[in-house]
């Protein structure tokens, strides 16, 4: 069965959830699946991946980028949320700027971090944010995370603002909590923006599906033999259904077929399996 397949960047506003930023693309594609790769809070702002069609299955490549952050951390107090519309539950000394300067550099790197208790992460089956939500008192998990960048921009006022490069699952909410207890204060997000996720930033938003993948250096091309077809439709990619190949190295394929788009294969598990198919 045919369908849509299509890679939007979209700079989302603050003040609307995730899924709700989506509804004009949704209306726009009528009949299609709609998804993104990675929510942000409703007091967020930035770049958000929409996939549209048969591009929704490609989620888990687009979930594993790296992202990079604008962020503000107010000091002197902790809210519940660790953002901006929580209820105020810690207060303490605002630090001196000397004191953030002097901690910054201990978070580069790879570590565990704690993420929020209002988060979807769930434990034990169930979402965190729902048993918090409930009045449960909920041991959070950590999670392995990397910081590859981290910058003080500025700090006035019991303000500070950072710029920071993060792995998967690192939760920014989590980054000012931390930065402000080893600071001897408390902290919590009064802002964030999202500027890039993988290779893609605010600046490529025009960019059409295939730039947009190429940028990624992840996909190659491959020829699928047409003889072959109601065997790959059937999931039986036999070594002689691949023509040719630009690059067998990378781990996912553009699969063409008569001229044709074909689809998408992952070969990560060492052979060739179609992720999504247009025709």
């Amino acid at each position: 069965m045919a369908d849509s397949f299509a890679i939007r960047l979209m700079d989302k506003e603050p003040g609307m959830t995730s899924f709700r930023s989506l509804s004009s693309v949704k209306k726009e594609n009528r009949g299609q699946k709609v998804g993104h790769a990675g929510t942000l809070d409703s007091f967020a702002s930035g770049l958000m991946i929409v996939l549209i069609g048969g591009a929704t299955k490609l989620t888990p490549i687009f979930s594993s980028f790296d992202k990079e952050y604008i962020a503000e951390i107010t000091f002197g107090k902790e809210t519940d949320t660790l953002d901006p519309e929580g209820a105020v539950i810690a207060e303490a000394p605002v630090p001196s700027r000397e004191a953030l300067e002097a901690v910054i550099p201990s978070f580069m790197g790879k570590q565990k971090q704690v993420p929020p208790v209002y988060s979807a992460v769930h434990v034990d089956g169930k979402r965190a944010y729902r048993e918090a939500r409930s009045g449960k008192d909920i041991e959070m998990p950590e999670r392995d995370i990397e910081i590859t960048a981290l910058e003080l921009l500025s700090y006035e006022s019991g303000k500070a603002v950072i710029r920071t490069s993060v792995s998967k699952g690192t939760y920014i909410r989590s980054l000012a909590r931390d930065i402000a207890k080893r600071a001897s204060s408390r902290g919590y997000l009064t802002a964030l923006r999202r500027l890039r996720i993988g290779p893609w930033s605010l600046e490529d938003k025009e960019k059409s599906t295939d730039e947009l993948l190429d940028m990624t250096g992840l996909f190659s091309v491959s020829v699928l033999n047409p003889s072959e077809k109601t065997r790959i439709l059937n999931g039986n990619i036999r070594d002689n259904a691949v023509l040719s190949d630009t690059d067998s190295t990378r781990p996912y394929t553009k699969l063409m077929m008569d001229g044709e788009l074909f689809g998408y294969g992952d070969r990560t598990s060492g052979r060739l399996r179609i992720m999504t198919r247009l025709i």
